[in-house]
């Protein structure tokens, strides 16, 4: 089995600070920071990019430029503000197969402070493909890079996101709620072969009302779905053009104090309107199935962790 992906995420410090507290008060949420959280994954993402461009006489043609998938497998540990994750993609998954030179890192993280809210994107893809009219061709040497993340503010104090977002805590009545986002992003585009270099380079804000409802049928399932319509606008090459945003989540699964199972499911899509110059489509979509056990924390563990709080006031 070759190892194509290999990350480690650590979240310590700073990440502690914004907790969210009110869980451990209000009765539509049950936390579980108290536990550790072991879990195992399978993840298929990936950023798509569509060059939208005019041809006199012929129209709008669309270029796709798409990267080769990876499908990962991976496992996670969690305790209190600690989240470790190890990921790979293994060649007997279908995806991962003829994929030689293709590299894939994503890495995605939130963080809460009352009623804020903030996630962090990271993207690193190296190997597309350009696909235009039914022809594909393969091009080893594209690379893009893409940085950002979303502010929001979760309007309804009976709604957790988190249920969503993480398995450390959980809806446990029905609640939804109006959560508008604020999203920044940078996207590098690189290109370097047969004597032809693309570096191109795009800064994109937008700003997108959304609604989240979390529906608890019984005591252990759970059926979650969001939706976000916005705009913003982004800037390359001195060029400014208007993008809108399209958001869609969904997540179901169980739920019980130790074990649960989830499956994940996201799209991601800016969209620039018809202009007279090429345009660029951008989307991110995931899809990750989820299960794990949770356990109390070992003694010594525990005895670790208040010494670091006593000392860290965290």
């Amino acid at each position: 089995m070759d190892v194509k992906l290999i990350y480690i995420m650590f979240f310590a410090g700073v990440f502690g600070c914004f907790a969210q507290k009110d869980s451990l008060q209000n009765p539509y949420f049950k936390s579980y920071d108290d536990k550790v959280t072991a879990s195992i994954y399978y993840l298929d993402t990936s950023n798509n990019f569509q060059f939208v461009y005019p041809v006199p006489g012929e129209g709008t043609k669309i270029l796709n430029l798409i990267p080769n998938r990876k499908e990962q497998l991976g496992a996670s540990l969690s305790f209190k503000f600690v989240d470790l994750s190890f990921g790979f993609s293994p060649k007997f998954l279908n995806a991962n197969k003829d994929n030689s030179g293709s590299k894939l890192l994503s890495l995605n993280t939130r963080l809460y402070h009352k009623q804020w809210m903030q996630s962090f994107t990271y993207f690193y893809q190296k190997g597309f493909y350009v696909s235009q009219d039914g022809i594909d061709a393969a091009f080893p040497g594209f690379k893009s890079i893409k940085i950002g993340g979303a502010t929001s503010y979760i309007f309804n104090k009976k709604f957790s996101y988190k249920a969503i977002a993480s398995q450390n805590e959980w809806q446990t009545k029905s609640a939804g709620s109006f959560i508008p986002n604020f999203s920044a992003y940078y996207t590098n585009i690189k290109y370097n072969g047969d004597g032809d270099k693309i570096n191109g380079k795009t800064y994109l804000f937008s700003l997108a009302p959304s609604y989240f409802y979390n529906l608890v049928l019984g005591k252990h399932v759970l059926v979650s779905a969001g939706l976000s319509l916005g705009a913003g606008i982004y800037f390359t090459e001195g060029h400014s053009k208007v993008v809108s945003e399209l958001d869609m989540s969904l997540k179901t699964g169980y739920n019980s104090d130790s074990f649960f199972a989830f499956v994940n499911i996201n799209y991601l899509n800016f969209v620039e309107g018809e202009t007279s110059d090429i345009g660029l489509n951008d989307n991110i979509s995931t899809v990750k199935i989820t299960a794990g056990y949770r356990f109390n924390a070992p003694k010594k563990v525990t005895e670790i962790y208040d010494k670091i709080n006593q000392k860290t006031g965290l």
